[in-house]
């Protein structure tokens, strides 16, 4: 494994922590990027990786991604992420390994909590939750902050997606737009659903090919191949799956106007920063559309305020999309950039 001070991604983290477990097989990587506003929040995922040095790239990546994420949400939290690494692509988490992790959680005293994130569920965090306190996303009653934090994220994207369609696309509403959607999972298909009822014209795709025939049918919406969605001729590109997907290689096969979606660190370099601005795409930076799970389980580990205070925070998601996109307007530098500006101002890393 490389030496992670070495690794692009390493932006001055404030700890990056390796966890083995041999009696259950744990093996996982907890990185806090920053504490300055608050503990450490961020999710965890179970996932395969094809080497080691990809998880952890994973972890850095996603832990600062968290840290601008709850800054720009105006959330008293600082970054970080936790990935627990699966043998195989179909591997499943056993109840041993989830509680091993929140042994983990608990060994850093608070600097981090976890919630759910790909390949985890409730259910899990649960099972998590029986050996830390430091775990958010947790079933609640109704009317109450927290719980599955999917369905939120999903209406947060949603209402981001409708203002970069007015701001890219001139559009007053989501009727007859055409959106090719990247993924079908909670935040995806609760998003594909959403502008199903808003009458945009859906074109959806997903590794699982049989998940996304069976959304197609139920939205009257359109399944192609997984590697074939990027590259329609559409008015809007939406990623929901995982990230690193907007490269040198893929931006250029981009027919959009506009790229809006829940995926976290959709593009995979700094680079890719200019590459996308250069060709008059509109881009929502993606902590910045996505922040609505993070918002509602936020507030549930702060204990402030009920769902309604978590709907309305989310309700401010198009302002922060507009302040971004106004100065970059105004500076000529790409949307991401701008984005990340701001967040390292707020977590005083300007």
């Amino acid at each position: 494994m490389a030496t992670v001070w070495t690794l692009p991604d390493f932006d001055d983290h404030e700890g990056v922590h390796l966890f083995t477990d041999p009696d259950t097989g744990l093996r996982a990587v907890i990185a806090i990027h920053s504490t300055k506003l608050g503990p450490a929040a961020g999710g965890v995922r179970f996932w395969h990786y094809a080497t080691d040095d990809l998880a952890l790239t994973d972890a850095l990546r996603l832990s600062r991604g968290m840290s601008f994420k709850n800054a720009m949400a105006g959330l008293e939290l600082g970054g970080g992420k936790g990935v627990v690494l699966a043998d195989s692509p179909g591997a499943v988490i056993t109840t041993a390994q989830l509680e091993a992790f929140g042994r983990a959680v608990e060994s850093l005293g608070g600097r981090y909590v976890t919630a759910e994130d790909v390949g985890m569920s409730e259910a899990r965090m649960k099972v998590i939750a029986g050996q830390t306190r430091y775990v958010s996303g947790l079933p609640v009653e109704s009317g109450a902050a927290g719980g599955d934090p999917g369905p939120y994220t999903a209406h947060g994207v949603w209402l981001g997606v409708k203002a970069a369609a007015a701001r890219g696309l001139g559009a007053t509403d989501m009727k007859g737009v055409r959106v090719a959607s990247q993924g079908v999972g909670s935040v995806g298909g609760g998003l594909a659903r959403l502008l199903a009822k808003d009458g945009a014209i859906l074109t959806i795709a997903d590794v699982d090919a049989a998940r996304a025939q069976a959304l197609a049918a139920e939205l009257g919406a359109t399944a192609v191949d997984a590697d074939a969605i990027l590259s329609q001729d559409v008015d809007l590109f939406s990623p929901n799956a995982l990230g690193a997907i907007l490269h040198a290689d893929s931006i250029p096969q981009i027919k959009a106007r506009v790229v809006a979606g829940g995926a976290n660190n959709q593009l995979a370099t700094r680079a890719d920063y200019d590459r996308l601005h250069e060709r008059g795409i509109l881009y929502a930076p993606d902590y910045v559309i996505n922040a609505g799970g993070i918002i509602n389980v936020g507030l549930e580990y702060l204990g402030h305020g009920d769902e309604a205070e978590v709907m309305a925070r989310i309700a401010h998601i198009p302002d922060r999309l507009n302040q971004v996109w106004d100065e970059s307007a105004e500076t000529g530098r790409p949307a991401a950039e701008v984005a990340d500006t701001i967040a390292r101002r707020l977590i005083g890393r300007a």
